[in-house]
Protein backbone atom coordinates (compact mmCIF):
# COMPACT_ATOMS: atom_id res chain seq x y z
CA UNK A 1 0.00 0.00 0.00
CA UNK A 2 1.05 3.48 -0.55
CA UNK A 3 1.32 6.08 1.31
CA UNK A 4 -1.44 8.83 1.22
CA UNK A 5 0.60 11.47 0.88
CA UNK A 6 3.76 10.11 -1.14
CA UNK A 7 2.71 11.99 -3.69
CA UNK A 8 5.13 14.88 -2.80
CA UNK A 9 3.96 15.07 0.24
CA UNK A 10 0.35 17.03 -1.19
CA UNK A 11 -3.11 15.79 0.40
CA UNK A 12 -4.56 13.88 -2.17
CA UNK A 13 -8.07 13.67 -3.61
CA UNK A 14 -9.84 10.34 -2.25
CA UNK A 15 -12.29 8.14 -4.30
CA UNK A 16 -13.73 5.27 -2.47
CA UNK A 17 -13.77 2.28 -5.28
CA UNK A 18 -16.47 0.17 -4.66
CA UNK A 19 -16.19 -2.93 -6.61
CA UNK A 20 -20.14 -3.13 -7.33
CA UNK A 21 -21.55 0.43 -7.49
CA UNK A 22 -18.91 2.69 -8.62
CA UNK A 23 -19.76 4.54 -11.67
CA UNK A 24 -17.77 6.86 -14.31
CA UNK A 25 -19.86 9.45 -13.23
CA UNK A 26 -17.99 9.61 -9.59
CA UNK A 27 -14.53 8.49 -10.58
CA UNK A 28 -14.84 11.56 -13.21
CA UNK A 29 -15.26 13.92 -10.46
CA UNK A 30 -12.92 13.06 -8.34
CA UNK A 31 -10.59 12.80 -11.35
CA UNK A 32 -11.30 16.29 -12.15
CA UNK A 33 -11.53 18.27 -8.52
CA UNK A 34 -7.92 16.73 -8.40
CA UNK A 35 -6.68 17.50 -11.97
CA UNK A 36 -8.41 20.78 -10.99
CA UNK A 37 -6.59 21.46 -7.68
CA UNK A 38 -3.22 20.10 -8.80
CA UNK A 39 -3.52 17.42 -6.14
CA UNK A 40 -2.81 13.62 -6.52
CA UNK A 41 -5.69 11.21 -6.83
CA UNK A 42 -5.64 8.31 -4.53
CA UNK A 43 -8.18 5.09 -5.19
CA UNK A 44 -9.24 3.18 -2.47
CA UNK A 45 -10.90 -0.30 -2.22
CA UNK A 46 -11.53 -1.87 1.02
CA UNK A 47 -12.44 -5.42 1.72
CA UNK A 48 -14.46 -6.53 4.85
CA UNK A 49 -13.26 -8.66 7.21
CA UNK A 50 -14.64 -12.76 6.10
CA UNK A 51 -16.97 -13.65 8.44
CA UNK A 52 -16.73 -15.96 10.84
CA UNK A 53 -17.83 -20.16 10.14
CA UNK A 54 -15.64 -20.21 7.64
CA UNK A 55 -13.54 -23.01 7.10
CA UNK A 56 -10.01 -22.46 6.33
CA UNK A 57 -10.10 -22.93 2.85
CA UNK A 58 -13.49 -21.66 1.98
CA UNK A 59 -12.30 -18.23 3.95
CA UNK A 60 -9.04 -17.97 1.72
CA UNK A 61 -11.00 -18.58 -1.28
CA UNK A 62 -13.86 -15.66 -0.58
CA UNK A 63 -10.58 -13.47 0.33
CA UNK A 64 -8.88 -14.13 -2.76
CA UNK A 65 -11.97 -13.23 -4.87
CA UNK A 66 -12.89 -10.20 -2.71
CA UNK A 67 -8.73 -9.09 -3.59
CA UNK A 68 -9.30 -10.39 -7.25
CA UNK A 69 -12.70 -8.28 -7.55
CA UNK A 70 -11.07 -4.98 -5.75
CA UNK A 71 -7.80 -5.11 -7.82
CA UNK A 72 -9.80 -5.47 -11.35
CA UNK A 73 -12.26 -2.62 -9.94
CA UNK A 74 -9.32 0.04 -9.28
CA UNK A 75 -7.52 -1.09 -12.26
CA UNK A 76 -10.49 0.41 -14.25
CA UNK A 77 -10.82 3.77 -12.21
CA UNK A 78 -7.08 4.40 -12.61
CA UNK A 79 -7.13 3.77 -15.97
CA UNK A 80 -9.92 5.88 -16.48
CA UNK A 81 -8.50 8.46 -14.66
CA UNK A 82 -5.38 8.85 -16.28
CA UNK A 83 -7.25 8.75 -19.84
CA UNK A 84 -8.93 11.31 -18.64
CA UNK A 85 -6.21 13.60 -17.09
CA UNK A 86 -2.76 12.36 -18.52
CA UNK A 87 -0.78 14.58 -16.78
CA UNK A 88 -2.84 13.01 -13.37
CA UNK A 89 -0.62 11.01 -10.44
CA UNK A 90 -2.94 8.63 -9.56
CA UNK A 91 -2.16 5.61 -7.27
CA UNK A 92 -4.10 2.83 -6.05
CA UNK A 93 -4.70 0.78 -1.58
CA UNK A 94 -6.78 -1.79 -0.90
CA UNK A 95 -7.36 -2.19 2.66
CA UNK A 96 -8.48 -4.92 4.89
CA UNK A 97 -11.62 -3.32 7.17
CA UNK A 98 -14.81 -2.18 7.41
CA UNK A 99 -15.18 0.17 4.33
CA UNK A 100 -16.41 3.21 6.33
CA UNK A 101 -13.11 2.51 8.81
CA UNK A 102 -11.06 3.06 6.29
CA UNK A 103 -12.17 5.81 4.48
CA UNK A 104 -11.95 7.61 7.44
CA UNK A 105 -8.76 6.43 8.27
CA UNK A 106 -7.60 8.28 4.89
CA UNK A 107 -9.43 11.35 5.74
CA UNK A 108 -7.14 12.02 8.48
CA UNK A 109 -4.50 12.71 4.92
CA UNK A 110 -6.88 13.56 2.53
CA UNK A 111 -7.74 17.10 1.17
CA UNK A 112 -11.22 15.79 0.05
CA UNK A 113 -13.02 11.95 0.68
CA UNK A 114 -15.21 10.99 -2.95
CA UNK A 115 -17.89 8.77 -2.50
CA UNK A 116 -20.68 7.49 -4.72
CA UNK A 117 -24.40 6.73 -3.60
CA UNK A 118 -25.51 3.30 -2.94
CA UNK A 119 -29.21 3.87 -2.70
CA UNK A 120 -29.47 2.64 0.97
CA UNK A 121 -32.72 2.77 2.77
CA UNK A 122 -32.42 5.03 5.96
CA UNK A 123 -32.17 1.87 8.30
CA UNK A 124 -29.34 0.08 6.17
CA UNK A 125 -27.42 3.49 6.07
CA UNK A 126 -26.87 2.99 9.95
CA UNK A 127 -26.94 -0.92 10.08
CA UNK A 128 -25.23 -2.10 7.31
CA UNK A 129 -21.40 -3.11 7.47
CA UNK A 130 -21.35 -1.70 3.96
CA UNK A 131 -23.01 1.62 4.49
CA UNK A 132 -20.14 3.85 3.85
CA UNK A 133 -22.06 7.80 2.72
CA UNK A 134 -23.54 8.46 6.43
CA UNK A 135 -20.72 7.31 8.52
CA UNK A 136 -18.05 8.70 6.45
CA UNK A 137 -19.59 11.99 6.18
CA UNK A 138 -20.38 11.93 9.94
CA UNK A 139 -16.59 10.96 11.06
CA UNK A 140 -14.40 12.18 8.49
CA UNK A 141 -11.68 14.84 8.97
CA UNK A 142 -12.09 16.33 5.79
CA UNK A 143 -15.17 17.69 3.61
CA UNK A 144 -17.04 15.08 1.74
CA UNK A 145 -18.64 14.55 -1.54
CA UNK A 146 -21.00 12.15 -2.58
CA UNK A 147 -21.93 12.19 -6.70
CA UNK A 148 -25.50 11.08 -6.01
CA UNK A 149 -26.25 12.69 -9.22
CA UNK A 150 -24.20 14.94 -12.23
CA UNK A 151 -23.25 18.65 -11.83
CA UNK A 152 -25.33 21.17 -13.80
CA UNK A 153 -22.85 22.83 -16.18
CA UNK A 154 -25.90 24.10 -18.58
CA UNK A 155 -26.70 26.89 -16.76
CA UNK A 156 -25.29 30.43 -17.65
CA UNK A 157 -23.49 31.27 -15.31
CA UNK A 158 -23.28 27.86 -13.52
CA UNK A 159 -23.51 28.13 -9.72
CA UNK A 160 -23.27 26.35 -6.57
CA UNK A 161 -25.47 26.51 -3.31
CA UNK A 162 -24.01 26.67 -0.25
CA UNK A 163 -26.49 26.46 2.94
CA UNK A 164 -25.72 28.90 5.69
CA UNK A 165 -27.33 28.96 9.10
CA UNK A 166 -24.28 31.05 11.57
CA UNK A 167 -22.79 28.01 12.87
CA UNK A 168 -19.13 27.37 12.99
CA UNK A 169 -19.56 24.58 10.49
CA UNK A 170 -21.49 26.19 7.90
CA UNK A 171 -19.21 29.08 7.63
CA UNK A 172 -16.57 26.43 6.63
CA UNK A 173 -18.99 25.57 4.28
CA UNK A 174 -19.09 28.70 3.01
CA UNK A 175 -15.27 28.58 2.25
CA UNK A 176 -15.30 25.56 0.90
CA UNK A 177 -18.18 26.91 -1.38
CA UNK A 178 -16.18 29.82 -2.38
CA UNK A 179 -13.29 28.03 -3.37
CA UNK A 180 -15.22 25.79 -5.28
CA UNK A 181 -17.32 28.25 -7.49
CA UNK A 182 -13.92 29.95 -8.06
CA UNK A 183 -12.39 26.99 -9.21
CA UNK A 184 -15.40 26.43 -11.72
CA UNK A 185 -15.78 30.04 -12.67
CA UNK A 186 -19.14 29.75 -11.25
CA UNK A 187 -21.78 31.64 -9.27
CA UNK A 188 -22.47 31.37 -5.70
CA UNK A 189 -25.99 31.21 -4.14
CA UNK A 190 -25.73 31.59 -0.03
CA UNK A 191 -29.33 30.42 1.61
CA UNK A 192 -30.15 30.75 4.72
CA UNK A 193 -33.51 28.70 5.04
CA UNK A 194 -35.55 29.05 8.36
CA UNK A 195 -38.64 27.88 9.93
CA UNK A 196 -40.84 30.19 11.53
CA UNK A 197 -41.53 28.08 14.79
CA UNK A 198 -38.00 28.03 15.64
CA UNK A 199 -38.42 32.29 15.51
CA UNK A 200 -42.00 32.79 17.15
CA UNK A 201 -41.43 36.03 18.83
CA UNK A 202 -40.44 37.66 15.68
CA UNK A 203 -43.02 38.73 13.04
CA UNK A 204 -42.09 37.33 9.73
CA UNK A 205 -40.41 41.28 8.18
CA UNK A 206 -38.19 41.56 11.53
CA UNK A 207 -36.93 37.58 10.90
CA UNK A 208 -36.08 38.35 7.43
CA UNK A 209 -34.26 41.68 8.04
CA UNK A 210 -32.49 40.05 10.70
CA UNK A 211 -31.23 36.94 8.85
CA UNK A 212 -30.21 38.87 5.82
CA UNK A 213 -27.89 41.11 8.61
CA UNK A 214 -26.59 37.83 9.56
CA UNK A 215 -25.86 36.15 6.04
CA UNK A 216 -24.65 39.53 4.20
CA UNK A 217 -22.24 39.45 7.81
CA UNK A 218 -21.14 36.20 7.45
CA UNK A 219 -20.04 35.87 3.77
CA UNK A 220 -18.81 40.02 3.73
CA UNK A 221 -14.91 38.89 4.44
CA UNK A 222 -14.86 35.52 2.66
CA UNK A 223 -16.23 36.97 -0.54
CA UNK A 224 -13.57 39.98 -0.20
CA UNK A 225 -11.38 36.62 -0.69
CA UNK A 226 -12.66 35.57 -3.71
CA UNK A 227 -14.16 39.14 -5.44
CA UNK A 228 -14.76 37.49 -8.70
CA UNK A 229 -17.17 35.22 -7.85
CA UNK A 230 -20.71 36.34 -8.40
CA UNK A 231 -22.35 35.83 -5.16
CA UNK A 232 -26.82 35.96 -4.21
CA UNK A 233 -27.85 36.07 -0.53
CA UNK A 234 -31.21 34.55 -0.62
CA UNK A 235 -33.68 34.28 3.28
CA UNK A 236 -35.58 31.69 2.88
CA UNK A 237 -39.33 30.23 4.96
CA UNK A 238 -39.11 26.80 4.63
CA UNK A 239 -37.50 23.20 5.53
CA UNK A 240 -33.80 23.24 4.89
CA UNK A 241 -33.69 20.20 3.48
CA UNK A 242 -36.57 21.01 1.01
CA UNK A 243 -35.58 24.12 0.19
CA UNK A 244 -32.16 22.97 -0.22
CA UNK A 245 -32.84 20.40 -2.60
CA UNK A 246 -34.89 22.59 -4.59
CA UNK A 247 -32.00 24.94 -4.92
CA UNK A 248 -29.66 21.97 -6.16
CA UNK A 249 -32.00 21.16 -9.05
CA UNK A 250 -29.74 22.79 -11.69
CA UNK A 251 -26.52 23.51 -9.33
CA UNK A 252 -23.13 22.30 -10.05
CA UNK A 253 -22.83 21.52 -5.86
CA UNK A 254 -24.66 21.70 -2.71
CA UNK A 255 -22.12 22.33 0.25
CA UNK A 256 -23.66 22.01 3.80
CA UNK A 257 -21.91 22.03 7.19
CA UNK A 258 -22.09 19.09 9.79
CA UNK A 259 -22.09 19.57 13.59
CA UNK A 260 -20.63 17.58 15.84
CA UNK A 261 -17.84 15.21 15.82
CA UNK A 262 -20.15 12.13 14.26
CA UNK A 263 -19.80 8.33 15.34
CA UNK A 264 -19.69 5.21 13.11
CA UNK A 265 -23.54 4.64 13.48
CA UNK A 266 -24.05 7.73 11.36
CA UNK A 267 -26.96 8.79 13.66
CA UNK A 268 -24.65 12.31 14.14
CA UNK A 269 -24.53 13.93 10.97
CA UNK A 270 -26.98 16.12 10.76
CA UNK A 271 -30.96 15.87 9.59
CA UNK A 272 -30.04 18.62 6.51
CA UNK A 273 -26.88 16.93 5.36
CA UNK A 274 -28.19 13.46 6.03
CA UNK A 275 -31.42 14.63 4.26
CA UNK A 276 -29.56 15.62 1.15
CA UNK A 277 -27.91 12.13 0.38
CA UNK A 278 -31.71 11.51 0.15
CA UNK A 279 -33.41 14.45 -2.30
CA UNK A 280 -30.45 16.71 -3.92
CA UNK A 281 -30.27 17.17 -7.55
CA UNK A 282 -26.19 17.33 -7.86
CA UNK A 283 -23.02 16.24 -5.86
CA UNK A 284 -23.70 16.86 -2.27
CA UNK A 285 -20.60 18.55 -0.24
CA UNK A 286 -20.63 17.87 3.73
CA UNK A 287 -17.74 20.16 5.69
CA UNK A 288 -16.97 19.02 9.14
CA UNK A 289 -16.32 22.26 11.73
CA UNK A 290 -12.63 23.27 11.77
CA UNK A 291 -11.07 21.71 15.20
CA UNK A 292 -10.53 25.35 15.95
CA UNK A 293 -14.32 26.13 15.48
CA UNK A 294 -15.75 23.11 17.99
CA UNK A 295 -16.58 23.11 21.60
Amino acid sequence: MTSPTSAGGRQPIVLGVDAVTTGRMTDAWAADEADRRGLPLRLVHAIPTPAHGLHAYDEGRYHKALRERGDEALDRAASAARERHPALTVTTAVAEDVPARVLCRESAHAALVVLGARGLSRAEEVLSTYSVTVPVGAQAHCPVVVVREPEHITQDPPYVVVGVDGSPSSVAALDFAFDAAARRSAALRALWVWQSQLISRLDEATAVRTLQRLLHETTAGRHGLHPDVSLTHEVIRGHPVEELAKASEHALAVVVGRRGDGGFTGMRLGSVPHGLLHRAHCPVVIVPTPPQGRH
